[in-house]
């Protein structure tokens, strides 16, 4: 048997919440619950052997989707690069917008301004006081 609508969207607010009582609330209408019975209702979902293994499920796929490391990318663009460089004909544009990746991903694109000049300030006593005093 196939989970119900709402079971399955308790089964993802609870993969992105990791909160059950925030997930039974955003799954079920829950406004005229106590807080008590939100968290005992929460629980005996998550006690529900299919509803547990959706989870389980769920988090796994999670877990893979986020399992991306900068030098992961790092490796895939420098992968790119030595291919653009190495066609038959050498498509420069496409190893530096891969070089470029790499240089953003490590936070070296920044733009750095340097100011140079003079500040000068003028404080009377009309600035604290104003001019009646």
């Amino acid at each position: 048997m196939a989970l119900t609508q709402k079971q399955e969207k308790f089964c993802r607010l609870v993969v992105e919440l990791n909160n059950n009582s925030e997930a039974y609330r955003g799954a079920y209408n829950a406004s005229k619950m106590k807080p008590e019975s939100i968290h005992r209702k929460a629980k005996e979902l998550m006690d529900n052997v299919k509803v547990a293994a959706r989870i389980d499920e769920l988090r796994a796929e999670h877990a893979k989707r986020h399992r991306v490391t900068v030098d992961d990318l790092l490796g895939e663009l420098e992968e790119a690069r030595q291919i653009a460089l190495g066609a038959e004909t050498p498509q420069t544009s496409a190893a530096v917008g891969a070089s470029m990746g790499k240089a953003k991903l490590l936070g070296l694109d920044k733009q750095l301004i340097e100011l140079s000049g003079t500040i000068t300030t003028r404080t009377t006593l009309d600035d604290f006081y104003g001019p009646d005093a």
